[in-house]
């Protein structure tokens, strides 16, 4: 039986307690908040919970196995790092961390301990990009060419960072997910409509050295919630729209080949539209099941899908993007 302390019991934490308590392998013993209402809502759902507003009693207690962490992002490196010198294996919710040197000093304390280092990227869990990393794997995509990701609402305003730290890790840690290369470069824009320096509409480019090419809007400013995202190949495309409540992924059997005539130096493009299909995917809840990778890598000291590098890789572009945005989207070189 793992054993966990849980931090954070806001938007994200009710999600995570529900789920490792449904685990048969692991508990949640003890949840810490800094609000004792939000304590005491926990309490009558989960009797059992040992409540406390000291993040110390995650720390010290010797029978805690992990510590599942769901506070905003400026705390994730002070809490995660405490928490990794005392021994624990740590759940980070997304973003990882706040820079790209936090991320890395956690990871290289989780190895110096031993311990796992996991991030809540709950995407790569669900059915959908399940069957996107299969396809892609199986060679049916062909050469991928372009990932382009929509996410857009009349959304909750953040307070300390901006659209893109708050909705782009998501679809990036997909982008990462099911890319074979790490990309080079970025170039971001966007505006701050509240006129408080964070901005709240956002475009975000990401460069790579073959010529695929990934592409982000995200805005909080939106009168329609959008969940789309798309994937192009040299054989075949999906398109992922999370708002569609059953046919969520549809496959594409559509391209383009590219030929040159030499004698007239012209270019001629050949389209090809064939068929599409719905595939069946897995409806269960994904963050169930990266609880259970969370618990298992831990069991069988495994690498979990939703791994510390993935989240390094993901602050690496989310990082660079924000320089890129402040100096009007400048291209920024990813160093890694």
């Amino acid at each position: 039986m793992i054993r966990i302390a849980q931090i954070g019991y806001g938007y994200w934490g009710p999600n995570l307690l529900r789920n490792f308590m449904s685990l048969g392998n692991a508990n949640v013993d003890v949840l810490i908040d800094s609000q004792t209402e939000r304590l005491d809502q926990a309490s009558k759902l989960f009797p059992t919970l040992v409540t406390s507003t000291s993040v110390d009693d995650a720390f010290s207690n010797n029978s805690i196995d992990a510590v599942v962490i769901a506070t905003p992002v400026f705390t994730h490196y002070d809490l995660a790092k405490r928490a990794l010198l005392a021994g624990k294996h740590v759940l980070l919710e997304k973003p990882m961390t706040a820079t790209v040197a936090q991320a890395k000093e956690l990871i290289d304390i989780a190895a110096q301990k031993g311990k796992l280092l996991m991030v809540d990227h709950t995407f790569l869990y669900t059915g959908a990009v399940e069957k996107m990393k299969a396809l892609k794997d199986e060679g049916a995509l062909g050469d991928l060419k372009y990932f382009d990701s929509t996410r857009i609402n009349l959304g909750l305003i953040q307070q300390d960072v901006n659209v893109l730290w708050d909705l782009a890790p998501h679809d990036i840690s997909v982008l990462d997910y099911l890319s074979d290369e790490l990309p080079i470069s970025v170039n971001a824009t966007g505006v701050s409509h509240i006129h408080n320096g964070i901005e709240n509409v956002a475009y975000l480019t990401v460069n790579y050295q073959n010529n695929f090419i990934a592409h982000f809007n995200c805005s909080w400013s939106s009168p329609v919630k959008i969940r789309l995202m798309l994937l192009g190949g040299s054989e075949k495309m999906v398109v992922f729209n999370d708002m569609e409540p059953t046919e969520k992924i549809k496959v594409y059997d559509t391209a383009h080949n590219v030929s040159t005539l030499e004698e007239k130096q012209k270019v001629m493009i050949d389209y090809r539209v064939g068929d599409v299909y719905v595939p069946k995917i897995e409806l269960a809840e994904p963050l169930k099941k990266l609880a259970q990778d969370f618990i298992s890598s831990i069991e069988n000291n495994s690498e979990p899908r939703a791994s510390a590098l993935g989240g390094l890789n993901t602050i690496r572009i989310l990082e660079a993007a924000q320089h890129s945005i402040k100096q009007n989207g400048k291209e920024i070189k990813i160093e890694i």
